[in-house]
């Protein structure tokens, strides 16, 4: 199984994610990109997504970011 997470992260310090199981790759890598692609285009200053397996390890992440961030 595997593990896509969506993190979204405002200026205003407000943190939020979301997760979805699924039973093969290839499902976890459409909705990896499915939520990339509402990330390019986001209006969320920091967006981003992580794919893990069922142990927690890091398969693939991307970010992007819009807007200032500050660390």
């Amino acid at each position: 199984m595997y593990l896509v997470i969506e993190i979204q992260k405002s200026n205003d310090g407000n943190l939020a994610h979301l997760e979805s199981v699924h039973e093969t790759l290839p499902e976890a890598e459409q909705k990896y990109h499915t939520v990339l692609s509402f990330a390019a285009v986001s209006a969320i200053d920091v967006h981003s997504a992580v794919m893990l397996d069922d142990t927690g390890a890091r398969i693939k992440g991307e970010t992007y970011y819009h807007g200032h961030v500050e660390e």
